[in-house]
């Protein structure tokens, strides 16, 4: 019986993980097509999704980047939209694009002896301008979520990481089981 309740366990490991991403796919496919209003199944994800890529296109170009940045503009005079629209722009600026923050892995000392760590991102070199000499801005995500804290420590509490920022975000927001930090040397 011992042996039959392993087994349906590791069914169940195997197959969870699998159903759940088929089903949020779904979704998603469903669902953008219904804000659409079509009746083929995912040709609203791949309008979208050409759609973005259009977008993107058109706005690497130096006419729309005076286009984007007037947009900036108009947005950062409109209080609480410029709130929400800042916060998600550098939300995503964080994690793709040219302005990139996630690249750099590091692991902090919490506590003074450095028996205590955990892995972050450093999101900021100087923090000068706080009054906080000798001091970085660590990004520390929280496991199962892409929230997480942002710790303002000494720079001599910061080890740079040997594995690509992808890797460690990878291990850190997957509670340490994932296991995609490669090792750059093997």
């Amino acid at each position: 019986m011992r042996r039959l309740a392993n087994h349906f366990l590791r069914g169940l490991a195997i197959i969870a993980p699998l159903g759940l991403t088929i089903f949020i796919v779904y979704q998603i496919f469903v669902t953008v097509d219904r804000w659409l209003q079509l009746s083929i199944p995912g040709l609203g994800f791949l309008i979208a999704v050409v759609s973005i890529t259009l977008v993107g296109m058109l706005g690497s170009g130096l006419v729309s980047r005076g286009l984007v940045a007037a947009l900036d503009e108009l947005v950062a005079k409109v209080p609480l939209v410029r709130l929400v629209y800042s916060s998600f722009r550098d939300l995503i600026d964080a994690f793709v694009g040219e302005r990139r923050r996630f690249r750099k892995a590091v692991s902090v000392a919490l506590s003074e002896d450095g028996a205590i760590k955990a892995i972050g991102f450093v999101t900021r070199e100087s923090m000068d301008n706080f009054g906080l000499a000798d001091q970085v801005a660590v990004y520390l995500p929280l496991s199962y979520s892409f929230a997480g804290h942002l710790v303002v420590v000494p720079s001599g509490r910061v080890t740079p990481l040997p594995v690509e920022g992808a890797d460690a975000m990878a291990f850190v927001v997957s509670g340490g089981v994932a296991d995609s930090a490669r090792n750059p040397s093997g």
